[in-house]
């Protein structure tokens, strides 16, 4: 059975973050610490997955970027962020693409750490002994994920949660839901917390839908079960998951905001010209990606942590709770009412005195 770093450190009463300065980047700790860790890592043969700093010594003048998908829209401001910032030190970005699957993380993190000064890891999965294993490569900035000995930016969720369940509160939804993303999201699980507390606070009842795949598909797979538990409004895990939701309730018969309102997370470039234009909480991903490098380039040791505010802004997807009396059909019901032919239809057209108004009654929008 291979040695890892938690097998050293446990062994040195010392966290996992200093074995792997002690072994990476001796300078950074005292020089008993150091001594001592490298005696017990001989004891035990611990052998490194990588030696970054004798692959590449010096500094290579290049970061990394693991983002878990390129496809989602939310990355593309943080990188924009990350490479000006680092455009300004005189670095440039390797990028790498995660392909949302956690296993992979650690296998990038040991391809692009010879070749890099720092890696910014974007959304991690991973698990925690693989980001202990990670650290003890290459210097790493976490962007949404905490951990003790690493620098991070994160923002805050419970600002724009709390933002946003007012306004739906002020608008007279009382029964919310929650269409989750992946189970395996910190971010997602800050957020469903932050839910929580923040429906305690106001006396709104947070529905848990399920967790859905971050994705146009995932949000349309949404719409069904979330119409099953009659709510008249549905917070999104991000903005592509809520546009996917508002298409599957149009095909299901539901206009939004007239039966449904609907948030977003993240305000990407299309929520603003979505059709409703899409109500959501907006994360400054630019800032985000420009801190993330000045950790990276930030005096060897130095570990700091960034939390950064997000902000609801309304739009054109959330409208005022139907009345009493004027609720929510039944997904069977809203089909035979769209079935079943008006009064106006069924009437012959010479019974007609005079010209019919349109009706311009339920109509839904289509984006």
């Amino acid at each position: 059975m291979r040695v890892t770093l938690r097998d050293v450190a446990e062994q040195a009463g010392v966290s996992v973050a200093t074995v792997s300065r002690a072994l990476s980047r001796p300078e950074m700790v005292s020089e008993d610490a150091r001594d001592r860790i490298q005696e017990i890592s001989l004891q035990l043969g611990y052998r490194p997955s990588r030696a970054p700093r004798e692959l590449a010594p010096g500094s290579s003048g290049a970061l990394g970027v693991i983002v878990p998908d390129l496809l989602n829209p939310f990355y593309p401001a943080l990188l924009k962020g990350a490479q000006a910032r680092a455009r300004e030190h005189g670095m440039h970005l390797l990028l790498a693409d995660a392909e949302e699957t956690p296993d992979g993380e650690l296998p990038l993190v040991q391809t692009l750490a010879p070749q890099v000064d720092g890696i910014l890891l974007c959304s991690s999965r991973m698990s925690e002994s693989d980001l202990e294993e990670a650290a003890g490569l290459t210097r790493l900035c976490l962007v949404n994920r905490r951990h003790r000995d690493l620098s991070a930016v994160s923002f805050d969720a419970l600002s724009g949660v709390r933002s946003a369940v007012r306004h739906l509160a002020a608008l007279g939804h009382r029964r919310i839901g929650c269409v989750s993303g992946p189970r395996t999201s910190r971010s997602e699980a800050e957020r469903r917390d932050a839910l929580a507390q923040v429906g305690a606070e106001l006396d709104v009842e947070i529905v848990d839908i399920g967790h859905f795949p971050p994705s146009i598909q995932g949000g349309s797979s949404a719409a069904e079960p979330l119409l099953l538990h009659e709510l008249s409004a549905a917070l999104a895990y991000n903005d592509v998951m809520a546009i996917g939701l508002i298409s599957g309730l149009h095909a299901l018969g539901f206009s939004v905001p007239a039966d449904i309102s609907v948030v977003g997370w993240d305000d990407i470039e299309y929520a603003a010209v979505s059709s409703p234009a899409l109500s959501t909480v907006r994360v400054p991903r630019l800032r985000i990606g420009a801190l993330g490098i000045d950790a990276l380039v930030a005096p060897a040791g130095a570990v700091t942590e960034q939390r950064l505010e997000t902000r609801f802004v309304p739009r054109d997807s959330t409208a005022r709770r139907r009345g009493a009396g004027g609720g929510l059909l039944a997904v069977s019901d809203r089909a035979e009412e769209q079935a079943a032919p008006t009064q106006e239809q069924a009437a012959p057209t010479e019974a007609v005195a005079g010209p019919q108004a349109p009706d311009h009654g339920r109509a839904a929008r289509v984006w």
